[in-house]
């Protein structure tokens, strides 16, 4: 079916006269405002066999079972596990083979009068594409915006159905099934900063994609992969954790790159006095550093996140330009250790004012984001053969350098140590410019796990010569 940005009170009709589906809505948290849209619209006993809301806590966990947080991706698929075995189990022997089943389920926590809304909820729905066929789960982690509770409930509504007309009717589009998420709603009453598709039906669909499509589209400014490639909720992913974090483009990713990140690891553990079991390390691609010739190449992505996932690391994609942006965004998902390493050839850039001419208090406003009281910034040095440029050698514009000066002294720049014998003189870009003239010395400028996988798969235009 065509998407035409029909209103949602038109989807919701749309399903419940497509006499095929037939299901279940779970929804804990915001009041039953998915389901309500349903019944509002009309025809719903065509689609809903029944609704449920285990709002107290020891009736939802006599259902559901114990053991997971309120508001949590195990806890919902706890519900689309019970309710889709009871809607089997009661109606597939009388309605079965003439109808896709689906369970749709929510869990949320909503909240008032907070200058930063807390509100978030996982939702989800798991269907059929056909009768008597396997089921397909389309998993959505979301961040609410508004202020006020019941304008909270409202765009979760909004959004349950989206995510209803979305899975059966647009779920082969790719990104207009993203784009569809927030028809009816805008950009700035909720975020949605993770995506998940499973099942059989479903299985050719790339998560990371679409996982890259939120942060394209503008539904969320950062999402997370694992070291296995699956998408990850930043904040489940950081809680509790210090973080440390290496931006570029690692196209591909070089040794240089992982020494830099290795030491900053060693030091950072010292110098906050960490475990390092308590420490995440991310390797972070802005959107900018996607992009060649204006436009992202997906492929090209994806081969940046293998390579990067190829060596145990997670892999961070985000849309902000500015440090003080990406630290202020982790700050929301973890109060420990933030790190960002930097090249001592961007501190100029760090430390220009006209970097900050849109942001809110300028350089200053911008920098109380960045230098909170757990937040660092880790300089590696940039040498060739004239010079070897640093934290300690860097000097900003004079009217800065009683800040730049408070920031050294109060350890909040530091310089990487031992990094003497560490080249930073071959680039990224070096390595592929001799991958392709057949030069193999680029093999000794990557990691051998990144070697092998480039070679194997052909990655970043590597042929044989």
């Amino acid at each position: 079916m065509k998407n035409e940005y029909l209103s949602t009170t038109r989807k919701a009709l749309t399903i419940n006269l497509d006499n095929i589906r037939y299901g279940t809505f779970a929804e804990i948290g915001a009041g039953q405002e998915v389901a309500r849209h349903f019944f509002q619209a009309g025809h719903a006993s065509n689609t809903v066999a029944k609704t449920i809301s285990a709002y107290d806590k020891v009736f939802s966990d006599a259902i559901y079972g114990k053991g997971s947080r309120f508001v949590s991706h195990q806890r919902l698929n706890k519900m689309l596990d019970h309710e889709y075995k009871l809607l089997e189990e009661r109606l597939k022997d009388t309605r079965g083979s003439d109808s896709c089943f689906f369970v749709f389920a929510n869990t949320v926590a909503t909240s008032s009068h907070q200058e930063d809304s807390s509100s978030h909820a996982w939702a989800g729905v798991r269907f059929q594409t056909r009768p008597g066929g396997p089921t397909n789960d389309v998993i959505l982690h979301v961040n609410m915006h508004d202020r006020m509770r019941l304008q909270q409930q409202e765009a979760l509504g909004i959004l349950g159905v989206n995510l209803l007309f979305g899975s059966f009717y647009l779920s082969e589009m790719g990104p207009d099934f993203v784009a569809s998420l927030i028809e009816n709603l805008g950009f700035d009453r909720v975020e949605i900063d993770f995506i998940r598709f499973m099942g059989e039906d479903v299985d050719h669909i790339d998560d990371r994609i679409l996982s890259l499509e939120l942060v394209k589209q503008g539904l969320t400014k950062a999402v997370m992969f694992q070291p296995n490639g699956e998408p990850q909720q930043l904040t489940d992913a950081l809680y509790g954790k210090s973080v440390l974090v290496e931006r570029g483009a690692f196209r591909p990713l070089t040794m240089t790159n992982l020494e830099i990140i290795t030491r900053g690891k060693d030091q950072v553990i010292k110098d906050c006095r960490i475990k390092e079991k308590d420490l995440i390390t991310l390797f972070e691609i802005t959107m900018k550093h996607l992009k060649q010739e204006g436009h992202i190449d997906y492929q090209d992505f994806l081969q940046r996140v293998d390579t990067i996932c190829a060596l145990g690391y997670p892999v961070l994609v985000t849309n902000y330009p500015l440090y003080s942006q990406l630290n202020r965004y982790l700050r929301r998902c973890t109060h420990e250790h933030i790190a960002i390493i930097v090249g001592a050839a961007s501190l100029p850039a760090l430390f220009s004012e006209d970097a900050y001419k849109q942001s809110r208090g300028g350089i200053l406003g911008a920098f109380g984001d960045l230098f909170d009281d757990n937040s660092r910034i880790y300089v590696y040095p940039f040498k060739n053969k004239d010079t070897c440029s640093t934290a300690a050698s860097f000097f900003p514009d004079e009217k800065l350098q009683p800040l730049y000066q408070y920031l050294r002294e109060n350890k909040s720049v530091l310089d990487i140590l031992d990094c003497d014998d560490v080249d930073t003189s071959v680039s990224a870009s070096d390595v592929r410019k001799m991958m392709e003239k057949g030069d193999s010395r680029w093999e000794q400028y990557v990691p051998d796990k990144v070697c092998k996988l480039i070679k194997s798969r052909k990655l970043f235009g590597y042929h044989e010569f």
